[in-house]
Protein backbone atom coordinates (compact mmCIF):
# COMPACT_ATOMS: atom_id res chain seq x y z
CA UNK A 1 0.00 0.00 0.00
CA UNK A 2 0.97 3.93 -0.13
CA UNK A 3 2.05 5.92 2.50
CA UNK A 4 2.03 9.48 3.01
CA UNK A 5 5.23 10.06 2.21
CA UNK A 6 4.91 8.75 -1.27
CA UNK A 7 1.62 11.08 -1.87
CA UNK A 8 3.26 14.32 -0.32
CA UNK A 9 6.40 13.50 -2.89
CA UNK A 10 3.69 13.24 -5.94
CA UNK A 11 1.99 16.51 -4.80
CA UNK A 12 4.69 18.57 -4.25
CA UNK A 13 5.56 18.43 -7.89
CA UNK A 14 2.45 20.10 -8.45
CA UNK A 15 2.64 24.11 -8.69
CA UNK A 16 -0.63 24.75 -10.45
CA UNK A 17 -3.88 23.44 -11.82
CA UNK A 18 -1.72 22.50 -15.01
CA UNK A 19 0.09 19.95 -13.14
CA UNK A 20 -2.96 18.30 -11.53
CA UNK A 21 -3.33 15.31 -14.69
CA UNK A 22 -0.23 14.49 -13.41
CA UNK A 23 -0.24 14.06 -9.74
CA UNK A 24 -3.34 11.78 -10.26
CA UNK A 25 -1.61 9.35 -13.07
CA UNK A 26 1.57 9.33 -10.39
CA UNK A 27 -1.08 8.39 -6.96
CA UNK A 28 -2.75 5.52 -9.05
CA UNK A 29 0.41 4.11 -10.11
CA UNK A 30 1.03 4.15 -5.87
CA UNK A 31 -2.72 2.28 -5.66
CA UNK A 32 -4.68 5.26 -4.80
CA UNK A 33 -8.64 4.70 -5.81
CA UNK A 34 -10.13 7.68 -4.54
CA UNK A 35 -9.61 10.63 -1.70
CA UNK A 36 -11.43 13.22 -0.91
CA UNK A 37 -9.86 17.08 -0.02
CA UNK A 38 -11.42 19.06 2.60
CA UNK A 39 -10.81 23.31 1.82
CA UNK A 40 -11.30 24.13 5.99
CA UNK A 41 -8.37 22.51 7.28
CA UNK A 42 -6.66 21.11 3.95
CA UNK A 43 -6.91 17.42 5.28
CA UNK A 44 -7.17 14.94 2.63
CA UNK A 45 -8.25 11.13 2.72
CA UNK A 46 -7.03 8.95 0.67
CA UNK A 47 -8.00 5.13 -0.14
CA UNK A 48 -6.87 2.13 -1.62
CA UNK A 49 -7.54 -1.67 -2.26
CA UNK A 50 -9.36 -3.19 0.69
CA UNK A 51 -10.55 -0.51 2.97
CA UNK A 52 -7.48 1.13 3.25
CA UNK A 53 -7.06 5.01 4.48
CA UNK A 54 -4.56 7.40 4.68
CA UNK A 55 -4.89 10.44 6.29
CA UNK A 56 -3.02 13.65 5.64
CA UNK A 57 -3.59 16.29 8.44
CA UNK A 58 -4.92 19.56 8.57
CA UNK A 59 -2.44 21.78 6.33
CA UNK A 60 -3.14 24.89 7.55
CA UNK A 61 -5.43 27.12 10.21
CA UNK A 62 -8.99 26.75 9.21
CA UNK A 63 -10.48 28.73 6.48
CA UNK A 64 -14.40 29.75 7.21
CA UNK A 65 -16.07 28.27 4.27
CA UNK A 66 -19.59 30.02 2.56
CA UNK A 67 -22.47 28.98 3.40
CA UNK A 68 -23.92 29.87 -0.45
CA UNK A 69 -22.33 27.96 -3.57
CA UNK A 70 -21.38 30.38 -6.15
CA UNK A 71 -21.47 27.97 -8.97
CA UNK A 72 -21.05 30.40 -11.96
CA UNK A 73 -17.78 32.12 -9.85
CA UNK A 74 -16.62 29.47 -8.91
CA UNK A 75 -16.27 27.88 -12.34
CA UNK A 76 -14.79 31.04 -13.68
CA UNK A 77 -11.96 31.01 -10.74
CA UNK A 78 -11.61 26.87 -11.47
CA UNK A 79 -10.56 27.63 -14.76
CA UNK A 80 -7.94 29.99 -13.72
CA UNK A 81 -6.28 27.69 -11.72
CA UNK A 82 -6.82 24.65 -14.09
CA UNK A 83 -4.80 27.18 -16.29
CA UNK A 84 -1.64 27.57 -14.15
CA UNK A 85 -3.26 31.33 -13.31
CA UNK A 86 -3.08 30.68 -9.84
CA UNK A 87 -1.26 28.43 -6.48
CA UNK A 88 -2.91 26.06 -4.36
CA UNK A 89 -3.73 27.79 -1.56
CA UNK A 90 -5.35 30.66 -3.66
CA UNK A 91 -7.32 27.88 -5.11
CA UNK A 92 -8.58 26.92 -2.03
CA UNK A 93 -9.32 30.36 -0.67
CA UNK A 94 -11.06 30.67 -3.57
CA UNK A 95 -13.25 27.16 -3.11
CA UNK A 96 -13.86 28.51 0.72
CA UNK A 97 -15.24 31.90 -0.81
CA UNK A 98 -17.70 30.33 -3.40
CA UNK A 99 -19.02 27.86 -0.99
CA UNK A 100 -16.82 24.75 -2.26
CA UNK A 101 -16.26 22.34 0.95
CA UNK A 102 -14.53 19.80 -0.22
CA UNK A 103 -13.68 17.48 -3.51
CA UNK A 104 -13.61 13.90 -4.08
CA UNK A 105 -11.54 12.62 -6.74
CA UNK A 106 -12.47 8.95 -8.19
CA UNK A 107 -9.25 8.02 -9.77
CA UNK A 108 -11.23 4.81 -11.57
CA UNK A 109 -14.08 7.42 -13.15
CA UNK A 110 -11.48 9.93 -13.43
CA UNK A 111 -13.85 12.38 -12.36
CA UNK A 112 -13.63 15.32 -9.99
CA UNK A 113 -16.97 16.31 -7.92
CA UNK A 114 -17.18 19.20 -5.79
CA UNK A 115 -19.61 19.52 -2.79
CA UNK A 116 -21.32 22.26 -0.94
CA UNK A 117 -20.69 22.71 2.86
CA UNK A 118 -24.54 20.95 3.17
CA UNK A 119 -22.84 17.78 0.96
CA UNK A 120 -24.65 18.76 -2.50
CA UNK A 121 -22.92 18.35 -5.69
CA UNK A 122 -21.92 21.70 -7.11
CA UNK A 123 -20.08 20.23 -9.84
CA UNK A 124 -18.11 16.94 -11.63
CA UNK A 125 -15.63 17.28 -13.58
CA UNK A 126 -13.77 14.39 -15.95
CA UNK A 127 -10.04 14.83 -15.52
CA UNK A 128 -7.84 14.64 -18.38
CA UNK A 129 -5.86 11.53 -19.00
Amino acid sequence: MFTIDQIKAAHAKVKSGADFPAYIREIKSLGVTHYESYVNDGHIDYHGAEGFTATVPQKYDPIPVSEIAKLEEFKIELKAHQQGKTDYLTFIRMCADTGIDMWEISIDKMTCTYFDKAGNEVLIEQIPE
